[in-house]
């Protein structure tokens, strides 16, 4: 390491990615959605929504975001004050989904209001591969390539470990949804994901944006198994919006549920482009198919939702 660079977030991925690749000592700060992991809670909040979610239904949620980016073009702020006291020299930030953290538009504009405006790198993964790749550009941007590469190896290799241990086994047909109201198909790594765990995604497109879906359409599908991963909810906010969906969902997928084959997923090894999509992957392996020796973390996914 040439220099200590210090390093500013402003998505949650981010921050995990920094912690894999043992360079939480270059960060300075964090967004105002970085939970994980509970020592970064620490640091400054260098952004903000501009609507409180708490409280507020996934309905109401939608609209509110809709309405930001209608009057604002972004759901969130960058604090620029704060931004200046940490004084950055790279800021992490993204431009795969507007709605979901903050955009690499709204931290050059902030960016342009700091006296010595530092490097903003934008980790723009919408696949697997595209993930492993951020986690490199993170150890590149602070001179520290060998940690990237070290990092991706191990990750790399979990993944193969469940692409060999679901090999030839029957897919299970599996309906995924990433928001329940409306309801959202999962795009980007999330099919992706499914597909390696050895299940056959019904709705959503690997690589591709998130699809909003009418009930009406996700009818007559029939899954094996159901799915359920609203993005940005941990486990206890997924169930309940999934038990206030109950009957909607028992319309599109009643045997599934009734045969204790419906799963509620902690969005944060899931919706996230960080290291812990393998997690995820480890642990939908593992409730697609029980019996291939699978024993991932608890706490990944509740099954038998009902």
């Amino acid at each position: 390491m040439i220099q200590r660079m210090r390093i500013a977030s402003m998505l949650s991925s981010a921050t995990e990615i920094v912690y894999a690749l043992g360079l939480q000592n270059h960060l300075v700060g964090i967004s105002h959605e970085c939970d994980y992991p509970p020592e970064a809670l620490r640091l400054p909040r260098l952004s903000r929504s501009r609507f409180d979610p708490a409280g507020l239904t996934s309905g109401e949620i939608d609209a509110e975001v809709r309405r930001c980016m209608l009057e604002y073009g972004s759901v969130y702020q960058v604090d620029v004050d704060a931004l200046r006291d940490v004084r950055p020299d790279v800021i992490l930030t993204q431009a795969v989904c507007e709605v979901c953290a903050v955009p690499t538009g709204a931290v050059h504009d902030a960016v342009a209001q700091l006296p010595h405006p530092p490097t903003v790198v934008s980790l723009d993964a919408h696949t697997l591969e595209q993930i492993l790749a951020t986690m490199r550009q993170v150890a590149d941007a602070v001179g520290e390539s060998a940690r990237g590469d070290d990092a991706v190896a191990r990750l790399r290799a979990r993944v193969d470990r469940v692409r060999e241990a679901v090999a030839d086994r029957p897919r299970p047909r599996t309906l995924a949804l990433e928001w329940l109201d409306p309801p959202f198909a999962p795009g980007h790594w999330v099919p992706e994901m499914v597909e390696i765990a050895g299940g056959d995604n019904l709705v959503g497109t690997a690589g591709s944006h998130s699809l909003e879906i009418p009930w009406s359409e996700a009818e007559g599908l029939e899954p094996d198994r159901l799915l359920l991963v609203p993005c940005g909810y941990a486990m206890d906010r997924a169930r309940q919006d999934a038990d206030e969906a109950r009957g909607r969902l028992r319309q599109l997928a009643a045997p599934a549920i009734d045969g204790g084959r419906a799963a509620v997923g902690d969005s944060a090894y899931f919706s996230r482009s960080g290291p812990r999509v393998v997690e995820g992957i480890e642990a939908l392996a593992a409730w697609l198919h029980p019996d291939a020796g699978l024993t991932p973390p608890p706490g990944r996914i509740l099954e038998g939702w009902r």
